[in-house]
């Protein structure tokens, strides 16, 4: 009898046990998995940055750099635009004579900065010129007979521009009214001192031409 009942005991423990087992997981089983260690840079400065830098921040920086780099692999290339010019001189900007640069040439205005940012005069769109030194033309849907060319214009900002944006810095601005004639081509006319003011200045809301 007594021998029955330890052997049932010794069973009831046992079953007791199993389905504890089964209810709590062994503190080994719940830990969280072990992660590899991140690759670390080389060279002092990346030593230090896997030293005290965070593994995700590494890993978000790194995401970051490559979508980056993705974008600027996308824009695509400044396709400078080419007109045809009524007037044909001898000398235009972006020529040489005796190895010295030409800037400037007839129908320009010559215009010293000294640090004034050149600013479009109205909303319209900046385009690299194909011809001159460091030219661009300013186009506006206002008056779409004109096309006003700047040249001397370092860091120039393409595209699309409100009215007062910067388009480019420079020391030296010669400044060029263009008009569109009848078979396409475009002619230099007498400049509007009004659009080279605007350039110089923040335009007013309402800019008569």
């Amino acid at each position: 009898m007594t021998s029955t009942l330890a052997i049932a005991f010794g069973f009831s423990h046992s079953l007791a046990k199993l389905r504890k087992a089964f209810r709590s997981p062994s503190p080994q089983a719940a830990r969280p998995p072990i992660r590899p260690p991140a690759p670390p840079l080389t060279g002092a400065f990346f030593a230090l940055l896997n030293r005290w830098v965070p593994r995700p921040i590494r890993q978000l920086a790194l995401v970051l750099a490559l979508v980056s780099l993705g974008s600027c692999a996308r824009l695509p290339a400044a396709v400078p635009r080419q007109i045809v010019l009524k007037q044909a001189w001898e000398i235009e900007s972006g020529d040489r004579v005796a190895g010295q640069l030409v800037t400037g040439s007839l129908g320009d205005i010559s215009v010293r900065l000294r640090g004034t940012r050149l600013r479009a005069p109205f909303a319209g769109k900046v385009e690299l010129a194909s011809k001159g030194f460091h030219c661009i033309y300013f186009s506006t849907p206002e008056v779409p007979a004109y096309l006003f060319r700047y040249c001397g214009v370092r860091y120039p900002r393409l595209g699309p521009l409100a009215a007062g944006e910067v388009m480019g810095r420079g020391q030296h601005i010669q400044f060029a009214t263009l008009r569109r004639q009848p078979d396409g081509a475009w002619a230099i006319v007498e400049p509007s001192d009004r659009v080279l003011e605007q350039s110089l200045n923040h335009p007013s809301p309402a800019l008569k031409f």
